[in-house]
């Protein structure tokens, strides 16, 4: 049976994604890997690198606990999967404490300035963001192809989004998915067999679900 892992590099919302990640394998017959070690994620056909908290502290994290090289190698020969600051990871440069990233898509990772901006009710914008946005899928209005990660999840869905900070890719064409909060950002970003989100799909009900269903389908 093909594995897939969900990174345990200390600094993720594990026990949650695991058990998305396990719901929506058990519809399509992959085994759910708690990756504890280098060895299980490079055995692994594809990985799920999640991650919550300050980038600095996740950097230094995926690497004393001697998962980076085995994340990288996931990123350059199998389909990954990046959640939250594991999107933000993937990105050359953090804002936050002034922080490098793994380089794997072009870009930096910016903080929400919304000082003095009030949304439609004329409440003021709130940093972080905490709650459900509606996803527009770059391509769904036919002007480029659609991620297949979409599978048939309809444009304009919820998501469930906790952060602080966004990526800002340097090439356009890495942006699937985009969200307004006061600004209009990538929350997913693709390259490759690279696939990432910004918001967290195993805290988004049935979308989110369907989300991480597509992805152990996909095929890149």
């Amino acid at each position: 049976m093909k594995k897939v892992a969900v990174v345990d590099y200390g600094m993720g919302n594990l026990r949650s994604v695991t058990q998305a990640v396990v719901h929506a394998a058990s519809q399509v017959g992959v085994e759910v890997v708690w990756a504890r070690s280098a060895q299980e994620v490079m055995d692994a056909e594809r990985v799920v690198l999640p991650g919550q908290g300050a980038m600095r502290d996740c950097m230094r994290e995926l690497h004393e606990s001697g998962m980076f090289d085995a994340v990288m190698h996931a990123a350059a020969n199998k389909p990954l999967m990046g959640v939250c600051v594991g999107m933000q990871m993937l990105l050359d440069y953090s804002d936050e404490q002034d922080t490098a990233s793994l380089g794997l898509i072009g870009g930096r990772v910016v903080r929400f300035d919304l000082e003095g901006q009030l949304q439609a009710d004329g409440s003021r914008y709130k940093v972080p963001q905490m709650g459900w946005n509606q996803v527009w899928q770059t391509g769904s209005d036919g002007s480029a192809p659609r991620h297949p990660v979409w599978g048939d999840i309809p444009d304009g869905s919820y998501f469930y989004f906790v952060h602080s900070y966004y990526a800002a890719p340097s090439n356009p064409q890495h942006v699937v998915g985009s969200t307004d909060y006061g600004v209009r950002f990538a929350c997913a970003v693709a390259r490759d067999n690279i696939f990432a989100t910004q918001f967290h799909p195993e805290k988004s009900a049935d979308q989110g679900l369907a989300l991480y269903r597509n992805f152990l389908h996909w095929n890149p």
